[in-house]
């Protein structure tokens, strides 16, 4: 049925609204946010604050570490001891300073609002906390509502897993503004994330007149690298990708020493363990190396549980009381905030962010006809569930 006129849902159907929310994604995307510039990160959070008005909202800002920037919680609605509805964006990009300038000029084309971090994420970050603005000032949460903004997701949340963990423990159900996918689709599971670091130690020599006595770390290396790609298994959705290398002192030099990354995706968390105990268990293939591994899984997988499958069952439902259709994507290969929620068995939701595409890319952009809708349903799951 139609949402009534009155509902907090459809004060964003104006085009003033849309106008002004417009005007402020361009402003978010224009202070550039990089994960590795503390400043720059905490300028972003300070232009998220100064956004809040005189909205009924507590603000708490947490001072960043490890040379990252801070974050900050919002709280509002009924002050009980019921679980809360969280409310998880990240406000860091992988653009660095200057990209608004010179390769992705902030700029509306049509329905495309172009920008760093328009679509990954700060499109969604801005829709949702609007969204929880308005279900504040109105007074209609069924629930607690907290709202965690993070400056290190594009690096795997390292300073701020814990502090997801611990609200995630307090929280009835999560909402996560990673951008949609596939022409609006929503986020039901996501694979598990393991990195990790291998160093190789050889023996360095002379490599004309020594050749003999090097042990060549590089080589060592290839032949370990071989064994990580071939633990790929499509057929049980579990990948190893070794991105980047890094070894060698001169072209005349046998080289001591060879490191390099890699990368494992897996669907469920047996498979995560046991990927993780082979790529930690790797060995030299021949005497005088050293193999030296480090790492575990970063993200555990998001799994499509019954209690997510029926928090996504709601979502289309209170989607198509706003008049469009919810449809959830097949899992995802990239993580989030929400596989670490998801992971402690919270019904968790993702993907509610703006819709668009090109993220991480001088082509990102997100759609400004989702802008509304998407900020519809995160009232109406707010005032809902």
């Amino acid at each position: 049925m139609p949402i009534p006129t009155n509902s907090a849902a459809a004060a964003f159907s104006s085009d003033a609204r849309v106008s002004r929310m417009v005007d402020d994604v361009c402003a978010w995307a224009r202070c550039e946010s990089p994960t590795d510039t503390a400043a720059a990160v905490d300028a972003m959070m300070d232009l998220m604050v100064d956004g809040l008005g005189d909205a009924p909202v507590a603000v708490e800002r947490i001072p960043g570490r490890d040379g990252l920037g801070g974050s900050v919680i919002l709280r509002a609605g009924p002050t009980t001891n019921e679980p809360s509805a969280l409310v998880l964006s990240h406000l860091d990009t992988v653009h660095p300073i200057g990209t608004s300038a010179d390769g992705l000029p902030v700029r509306v084309e049509g329905d495309r609002l172009y920008g760093p971090g328009v679509y990954d994420m700060k499109g969604g970050a801005y829709l949702a906390l609007q969204a929880f603005l308005e279900v504040a000032r109105r007074g209609t949460a069924k629930r607690p509502m907290v709202y965690l903004f993070t400056p290190d997701e594009e690096i795997g949340s390292p300073t701020t897993r814990a502090l997801i963990e611990h609200l995630g423990r307090e929280a009835k159900a999560v909402y996560v503004t990673e951008p949609a996918r596939d022409g609006g689709k929503i986020v039901t599971c996501r694979k598990g994330v393991g990195r990790f670091d291998v160093h190789v130690e050889g023996r360095p020599a002379h490599s004309g007149s020594r050749h003999p006595d090097g042990r060549n770390a590089i080589y060592e290396a290839a032949r370990q690298i071989a064994a990580i790609e071939a633990m790929t298994d499509y057929s049980r959705g579990v990948t190893t990708t070794v991105g980047m290398i890094k070894g060698g002192t001169a072209m005349n030099t046998i080289p001591q020493h060879c490191r390099f990354g890699v990368d494992l995706r897996v669907e469920t968390a047996a498979d995560g363990e046991e990927f993780a105990a082979k790529i930690l268990g790797l060995a030299p293939h021949k005497p005088d190396f050293r193999v030296d591994v480090t790492g575990g899984m970063n993200r555990p997988p998001f799994e499509r549980t019954r209690e997510v499958a029926s928090l996504f069952e709601t979502a289309a439902g209170l989607a198509a009381e706003i008049g469009f259709e919810l449809v959830e994507t097949s899992r995802t290969g990239g993580g989030s905030d929400g596989n670490f929620t998801a992971g402690l068995g919270i019904a968790t939701l993702d993907g509610l962010g703006i819709d668009g595409d090109g993220a991480h890319t001088l082509d990102e952009y997100g759609l400004v006809s989702s802008l509304a809708p998407r900020a519809q349903l995160i009232v109406r799951l707010l005032e809902t569930v």
